[in-house]
């Protein structure tokens, strides 16, 4: 189920990840925790990744149950109050529309000095969780939230 189909925190989760455009998967690789960076924007309530192809890291995540989360852990200013959201759910290889690869944005030209190819993955969140210190979603997004 998507999440703007769910109350609460999971629509919040939702709104929190489609103000930001960044954030890591979380998977397991060898049976050992793993932690990858991804860009994404939310689509229909789920969360569409765009990652690097060449290191492979994708491999680990498709068919795989996997964590998503973005935070504001490095860009608060002094007295800002924190903010982080984490998604948990089921994630699979997607071949993205010409409008959903815009709304991604400029891809960097490369990653570790390998030219950059992307693959595209989509989460469908199945749990998620939102944490706040110090009014730290007002502050940042406004009372609106």
């Amino acid at each position: 189920m998507p999440l703007d189909a769910q109350p609460g925190d999971e629509q919040l989760a939702v709104d929190l990840l489609a103000r930001t455009d960044h954030g890591r998967v979380a998977t397991t690789l060898r049976a050992l925790p793993f932690l990858a960076f991804a860009s994404h924007i939310v689509q229909d309530g789920r969360l569409l990744l765009r990652m690097p192809r060449s290191h492979g890291y994708h491999h680990a995540c498709v068919g795989s149950v996997v964590a998503y989360g973005a935070d504001n852990l490095g860009s608060a200013g002094p007295g800002e109050g924190l903010w982080s959201v984490q998604v948990v759910g089921a994630c699979e290889s997607y071949d993205p529309t010409a409008d959903q690869v815009e709304r991604f944005g400029p891809a960097p030209g490369t990653v570790d000095d390998e030219p950059y190819e992307p693959v595209y993955l989509r989460i469908e969140p199945q749990l998620s969780t939102v944490h706040t210190t110090d009014g730290g979603l007002e502050r940042h997004f406004g009372p609106t939230l």
